[in-house]
């Protein structure tokens, strides 16, 4: 199809479709342009999408491609960059079989004549064990340990100087849940909050598990309950991706997507996507539930508007109201637009730019409103967006100004970098031809005074014409100029990359 025949000319979807073939297992150095701050040492790690290929088969969603983990290292001036497979049981089997024999959240396994309809009954019992447990979505630090995080209840402790898998844990052997989200809070002292579900008492619940920070100890076997609410429907929990914090509240937002628990029983047992469980119900609204830090129990239920979301930007209290910020959609269909038939199909349908047609919403609640009081979502900016990050350290569940994010605009600036003013509306991008950044993580300057005094760090790649290209890109936070960055030249096709964490160096 040439260019003229796109409904989405400046968006190439290949960025999302390729599979790496080659790791970078020893680091290769980059080409500076511009300057490195001299301040700027530490590692960038990332995940993400790597392989959509295994043998002859290919995965039928985004979210089931292999895990690909990245770095950036950069110390001196100099950044070095390596990329390796996450080592998951899911992906040794896979690889061992040169099939995809291990069915995924929107892929059927090729049939398996070992595995019986006895084994698949016993596995509804051990998620943990049943289900994939490629962790592609996002990495998180527990102390000194680096993890890679997707939904299911095992993650993966990686190397973050080598990328080796080196410990696969499943938190279900630590604390009673069988999902957690990919996103969970790092607060400043080194504890970790996740929310997950879990049968209390046999009955479904929300919970949210506390992993002290431990300096000597395993944060994992002091893991605990701290929190707890009943689902808006038992058999049917609410389909959660992240969570917020304040001062003193956990922040759920119930949104209408749901999971249908007696869905996920039959399609185990036939073993089938998880996908096929998910129900988006249009005529409920979203709740925000607030969860007491001090207590544990639920507090009070507010409603808005119904609408779909993956990240939430911030939450924070401040004058009596509790505010939340996040990336809302009207209806779920986003999940659909990642099938990879969706991403190839994209240029020839005139509704995937509507699909993504996310904005960042607030809503504001008067804390002493009664019960189940409603309460409007108002758009922050007229600007898609989406992988929303904050100064995390000194902001996060705290009043903040600014967040940056890519654009999800897929008819207008899909390759943009994106700050937001949430004080005054005012927006500053960044974007090259035919680049596609990844989500902006922001770093902050020695001894910063202001918010936004630092730089945000965004791995790039290019469309079509330059696949095995791929950069660290530095960005001055204040003004969105581009400080510096360093590009490399990979030995296979470099995919588009998800969720990361900054590690500064230490003294």
């Amino acid at each position: 199809m040439s260019s003229y025949d796109q409904l989405y000319p400046n968006c190439d979807p290949d960025v999302w479709l390729r599979s790496c073939e080659l790791e970078v297992e020893k680091p290769i150095e980059g080409e500076i342009t511009g300057e490195m701050p001299s301040w700027l040492r530490g590692t960038l790690l990332r995940n993400g999408p790597g392989s959509l290929k295994v043998g002859s088969t290919r995965f039928e969603h985004l979210f089931d491609s292999a895990s690909l983990l990245h770095r950036f290292a950069i110390q001196d001036g100099i950044v070095t960059y390596q990329c390796r497979f996450l080592r998951s049981n899911t992906f040794n089997k896979n690889r061992a079989a040169n099939r995809i024999v291990v069915t995924e959240f929107g892929t059927k396994a090729v049939p398996d004549p070992c595995h019986t309809i006895f084994d698949r009954l016993a596995a509804v019992f051990n998620p943990g064990e049943a289900m994939s447990d490629n962790a592609m979505i996002s990495i998180y630090p527990f102390g000194d340990e680096i993890y890679a995080f997707t939904e299911t209840p095992v993650i993966h402790r990686i190397d973050p100087i080598t990328l080796d898998t080196l410990e696969r844990k499943n938190l279900a052997d630590s604390i009673a849940i069988v999902n957690h989200t990919a996103h969970p809070h790092v607060m400043p002292n080194g504890d970790v909050y996740n929310v997950g579900m879990s049968l209390v008492k046999c009955r479904i619940r929300h919970v949210v598990v506390k992993f002290p920070f431990n300096e000597k100890g395993d944060m994992f076997q002091r893991a605990h309950i701290v929190g707890h609410m009943k689902p808006r429907w038992e058999l049917h929990p609410a389909y959660m991706h992240t969570f917020g914090i304040t001062e003193n509240y956990f922040v759920i937002v119930e949104q209408p997507l749901s999971v249908s628990l007696l869905g996920v029983v039959k399609n185990q047992l036939a073993d089938a996507p998880l996908i096929n469980s998910l129900k988006w119900n249009p005529e409920h609204e979203t709740q925000i539930v607030l969860i007491s830090r001090k207590t544990g129990e639920e507090v009070k239920r507010y409603r808005t508007e119904t609408l779909f979301y993956l990240h939430i930007i911030n939450t924070f209290e401040q004058d009596g109201k509790l505010v939340v910020d996040l990336c809302a959609y009207k209806d779920a269909k986003a999940l659909d637009a990642m099938y990879i038939q969706s991403i190839e199909t994209m240029q020839s349908n005139a509704n995937y730019a509507d699909w993504f047609r996310g904005r960042p919403k607030r809503i504001e609640i008067l804390l002493d409103a009664p019960q189940f009081t409603h309460f409007d979502a108002t758009v922050l900016v007229d600007y898609g967006c989406e992988t929303p990050r904050i100064h995390y350290d000194l902001y996060n569940g705290r009043p903040y100004r600014y967040f940056y994010a890519i654009s999800s605009e897929v008819d207008v600036s899909p390759g943009s970098l994106i700050k937001v003013d949430t004080m005054t509306g005012e927006v500053k991008t960044w974007s090259n031809v035919n680049c596609y950044p990844s989500e902006p993580i922001f770093v902050p300057a020695p001894n910063a005074k202001e918010e936004d005094e630092g730089v945000l760090l965004s791995a790039l790649v290019w469309g079509s014409n330059r696949q095995r290209a791929v950069a660290l890109l530095v960005l001055d936070a204040r003004s969105m100029r581009e400080v510096a960055r360093a590009e490399f030249i990979t030995p296979s096709p470099a995919p588009k990359c998800l969720h990361g964490w900054f590690l500064p160096e230490r003294a």
